[in-house]
């Protein structure tokens, strides 16, 4: 018996610290022929090499395995394999895999992490922030534009093209700005922070649009002519791919092309494309000069090769060609950018327009998915982190200013809780935005990431915001001039539809692709089963089985020691920390293959599942990104509460979302060992305690250097006739006033003035000397901001 435990031990231990099978065989039959060395040839001895052979000697044998095992399991696995659509694959090949990779593995390489240079601007790109981007938001009215002019004013316009705003990701050779991603994203954040319509205006021709495809796929002779163009403004561009019967399911596009012969710019028999289409939600397409058209190409008469059905194709068409009609506008959520619908009919174009030529005919979807992958993760992240900043100083601040029953209602613990979600969440937001922009200047085109960021970020701002409307009350539902956030609320349903919806994203995107980009064996074994190679089959299997039971030895000993022996980088505050990613990397690793050796091709239809395992991912990738923000601003001691806050927050989800995996897996008691296997102590993780949460909401009541670090990058202003001005100065005053109030709250302590607001006992505190002229001032000056910062907006019927 004694043998026999120790020979279990043995080989937890190979798998725990290897995942080849060859040498645990190697080392388990040593171990067996000592056993029989000491004690000769018993019962025991005997059962165990039956065993031994039995089971190790064909799986050690690669001939025999293949023709006992790996044979069969291919040709039963190609048929269980799922099919895939040409655009699904072609969305499988866009971008590279980078830290969604590690934490796929089960056994992070921290030094990929930590090796990463923080982001960073250059002295240009800041001097164009704290210059142009600073005008621009202080010539915002988001009132003025959404309310009286549905637009941009007109001197906005050409501000934003004056200053090459629409050129931020085109080189300087072209006419453009050259930014880095960083710069992108700060400058994005920074003007959603004050008008999302300037923001998504700015923003749409530096992401998914015709300069990106330009950049990455164009014609020299076509980034010649377009490129200068649109840095200047000159080019207003649209990017048109959503119609009526195409919105997530881009390969249900009716929109066509088909390549004929026929008349263009005074010439006959010119070869071409004859276009039809219609088009909708095409954000920038009523003030459009160009169009970015994505449609399906046909060459019946093979006139540019044999193949007739060719695919998705994008093509530059000027909406000046004849045959090209744009629509009215759409209102979305009362917002103001410009956005509508378009189409053509019989619209005649020449080949070259084809963006790269006709070379690149049918490799459209491939094209829009490698732009995707970096412009999802730069533009909608930035708005979405502008937003909860916002969120944070407008309303932190006003909870300190608005007072019920003589008290501040950032004290109330209904209100803590609010303001501490709302700074651990956007500390989140941040970090992602940021350690993510690092990896994207540094070349990184992470596509499974990218879809994380979308997802998440948009839906942690929209907690933010609603969380900030909950504390507003009246003054954030009433609309007017001095609401700052009707608005934001108003138009968070945007950022959640566009660039891949919400409910796609999460429950389709990131570990749907994932499990196959980011795994370490699964896109090779499938490559073999297309292929029908049995020896690489057979390779890659043996090495995914090893990797399971690696995993399962791993998650094990993570979950009895809670991985507190487990060897990680960091200081003392954030070790903790990575040792919980590490353990739920693992499991997070294991029940990925459990999913996958269950339900197989059948996973790709549990979107249930699958968006649990998307919760996993992206909470650990957050966590992951939360601990290298910290690090990379010097790892400020005042900020550790929103550190922990933001830790434990995406731990605790990442953990409960592993555990409904667990409970909603097939084969249940296989499920449940899993279960027991990784969490053999139960759950170890918790949301942020009550302590934490009251220190974490004090950042936004109070005026600090953490507070300041937080909102940086948002733009601030102390206009006392601005919608968010007036909050700065009030802000400002009852904190100068706050010690005076203390004094008078004293006196009435001690029964030296009557009960009340302070305000009206000024005369009594003055005539006992209790406070100065100049005390009496500051308190009187805060009682006025105080008033104009909580009042909120009428109109006459005649207005409305």
């Amino acid at each position: 018996m004694i043998w026999l435990l120790a020979l279990l031990a043995v080989v937890w231990g190979l798998f725990y610290f290897s995942v080849s099978i060859h040498r645990a065989t190697l080392i388990i039959a040593l171990l067996l022929g000592a056993y029989l060395f000491i004690n000769g040839l018993t019962v025991t001895g005997k059962s165990l090499w039956i065993v031994f052979l039995t089971l190790f000697i064909p799986l050690s044998i690669p001939i025999i395995r293949q023709w006992l095992i790996s044979r069969r399991l291919l040709t039963l696995m190609k048929k269980a394999l799922p099919t895939m659509s040409q655009t699904e694959q072609e969305a499988l090949e866009a971008g590279n895999t980078w830290w969604d990779a590690q934490l796929f593995s089960g056994n992070p390489d921290w030094k990929v992490l930590q090796n990463l240079p923080a982001a960073h601007l250059t002295d240009e790109e800041q001097a164009f922030i704290d210059g142009p981007v600073t005008t621009l938001c202080a010539m915002l009215n988001d009132w003025d534009i959404t309310h009286n002019h549905k637009d941009l004013p007109k001197e906005v316009w050409e501000y934003i093209k004056k200053n090459k705003f629409c050129g931020m990701i085109i080189p300087k050779q072209y006419g453009g700005l050259a930014f880095s991603d960083n710069a992108h994203s700060e400058i994005v954040m920074k003007i959603s922070s004050r008008c999302s319509t300037a923001a998504v205006t700015v923003m749409v021709p530096n992401s998914l649009g015709p300069a990106k495809l330009l950049l990455m796929y164009g014609t020299e002779e076509q980034k010649n002519h377009y490129l200068p163009r649109l840095a200047s403004g000159e080019e207003i561009p649209a990017f048109a791919l959503t119609g009526p019967h195409a919105g997530s399911d881009a390969g249900a596009m009716t929109d066509t092309g088909v390549v004929c012969r026929g008349s263009f710019g005074g010439k006959n028999n010119v070869l071409g494309i004859r276009l039809n289409w219609d088009k909708r939600y095409i954000t920038l397409g009523p003030v459009a000069t160009v169009l970015g058209l994505a449609f399906k190409l046909y060459d019946p008469d093979h006139l540019i090769g044999h193949l007739e059905n060719i695919g998705i194709t994008v093509a530059l068409i000027p909406t000046n060609t004849p045959g090209v009609s744009i629509g009215r506008r759409h209102l979305p959520l009362d917002s103001a950018f410009q956005n509508g619908p378009n189409w053509g009919k019989d619209v005649f174009i020449p080949m070259d327009w084809i963006i790269g030529g006709v070379t690149q005919a049918g490799n459209g979807w491939l094209m829009l998915m490698q732009c995707l992958t970096t412009g999802r993760a730069i533009s909608l992240p930035a708005l979405s982190v502008g937003g909860a900043k916002f969120c944070c100083r407008n309303t932190g601040a006003y909870a300190r200013i608005r007072k019920q029953f003589n008290v501040p209602i950032g004290e109330f613990e209904g209100i803590e809780e609010l303001l501490a979600r709302m700074a651990g969440q956007t500390y989140i937001l941040d970090a992602a935005r940021k350690v993510t922009n690092a990896a994207l200047d540094q070349g990184e085109k992470p596509a499974v990431i990218s879809a994380i960021l979308k997802y998440e970020l948009t839906e942690r701002m929209r907690r933010v915001v609603n969380d900030a409307m909950d504390i507003q009350g009246g003054s954030g539902i009433c609309l007017g001039p001095k609401n700052y956030l009707g608005r934001l609320y108003q138009v968070i349903p945007v950022s959640i539809t566009v660039e891949g919806a919400n409910i796609l994203t999460r429950s389709m995107m990131i570990f749907g692709q994932g499990a196959i980009r980011c795994h370490p064996f699964i896109q090779t074994e499938m490559a073999a089963l297309e292929q029908s190679n049995v020896q690489q089959f057979d390779q890659v299997l043996f090495q995914h089985v090893g990797f399971f039971l690696h995993n399962m030895a791993a998650g094990f000993w993570l979950g009895l020691t809670n991985a507190c022996l487990h060897s990680v980088p960091g200081a003392a505050v954030t070790r903790p920390y990575y040792r919980q990613i590490a353990r739920l990397s693992v499991s997070f690793a294991l029940l990925s293959d459990y999913a996958l050796l269950t339900l197989g091709g059948a996973l790709k239809r549990k979107e249930r599942i699958s968006g649990q395992f998307a919760d996993a991912l992206s909470n650990l990738y957050l966590c992951s990104c939360v601990l290298k923000h910290y690090q990379d601003q010097g790892c400020q001691k005042e900020d550790a509460p929103l550190l922990h806050w933001a830790s434990r927050n995406t731990l605790y989800q990442a953990q409960q979302a592993l555990l409904t995996i667990c409970r909603n897996l097939p084969f249940r008691p296989l499920a449940g060992l899993l279960r027991v296997l990784i969490f053999p102590f139960g759950a170890p993780n918790a949301e942020p305690p009550d302590a934490l949460i009251r220190e974490t909401a004090m950042i936004l009541l109070t005026d600090s250097e953490t507070r300041s670090r937080l909102t940086h990058g948002i733009y601030v202003n102390d206009d006392a006739t601005d919608a968010t001005g007036r909050i700065e100065v009030a802000f400002k005053a009852v904190l100068a006033a706050a010690p005076v109030e203390a004094k008078i709250r004293i006196a009435q302590k001690q029964k030296k003035l009557a009960k009340g607001n302070p305000s009206a006992l000024m005369e009594s505190a003055l005539s006992q000397s209790i406070v100065t002229e100049q005390e009496a001032a500051l308190l009187e000056s805060a009682d006025q901001a105080r008033l104009a910062a909580i009042a909120v907006d009428d109109f006459s019927p005649e207005e409305l």
